[in-house]
């Protein structure tokens, strides 16, 4: 049933083994950037839409609601091309970098603002009864709490930046999904080439489950 003969997928994926891990390499990269960027502007975006004075949380809505309203291959053409009419030249990798990275904390600003906010007025009504400031307040009570409820959310995002990175494929970043079409156009082993990079995005999702359950459990005493 599977022979290692010219023409057949063993064969060929083999040939081009070099090229595919290649691409699943430059995924792995940009779903890493992405989700750390994403998760910084998140975290200080929803500490600035739950506690920071009118102008901030009206700059940084403003900010969250235009980057969610806008479809992401949108920011990415933007990113790219937009760019580039204002003299600002980046790589095509960079482009997509700033384009998914901002969309993930767009995301991640609403996810933090949603968790920060479903902790009940008694937890910050205490930690300021006994003395602590609002840094003090941020990192031993609130932030804490928040974890543990913002890890479902953060992962359904996470999981969403790894498929968007077969997006980049329009402005020539050659992740997996790019190495793949290729190989295919020297072989036209549609179904198989497809089904085996699907299996590979599968994996990476599901490592990144895998880290959000193994957090969730490390957060577990968290709960109240």
């Amino acid at each position: 049933m599977f022979t290692f003969e010219p023409g057949t997928f063993l064969f060929e994926a083999w040939v081009a083994r070099n090229q595919l891990l290649t691409g699943l390499s430059v995924t792995a990269q940009l779903s890493v950037v992405t989700i750390i960027m994403g998760s910084i502007i998140g975290i200080f975006g929803g500490i600035g839409l739950t506690y920071g004075a009118l102008p901030v949380r009206f700059l940084i809505r403003v900010y969250v609601d235009a980057v969610r309203g806008i479809p992401v291959l949108v920011l990415i053409l933007f990113s790219y091309y937009g760019l580039a009419l204002f003299g600002i030249h980046i790589s095509p990798f960079t482009a997509g970098v700033v384009a998914l990275g901002g969309f993930c904390g767009a995301h991640m600003s609403e996810t933090v603002r949603g968790a920060l906010e479903s902790i009940p007025a008694g937890q910050t009504e205490a930690a300021k009864a006994i003395g602590l400031r609002f840094g003090q307040r941020l990192r031993y009570v609130l932030l804490p709490q928040a974890v543990r409820r913002l890890l479902p959310p953060w992962v359904n995002t996470c999981v969403e930046m790894v498929k968007g990175t077969t997006l980049l494929s329009i402005i020539g970043v050659v992740e997996l999904l790019l190495a793949t079409q290729q190989t295919i156009a020297r072989n036209y082993l549609i179904l198989q080439f497809y089904f085996a990079a699907g299996m590979l995005y599968v994996l990476v999702n599901l490592a990144i489950s895998q880290l959000g359950a193994l957090l969730e459990r490390r957060t577990a005493h968290l709960r109240y």
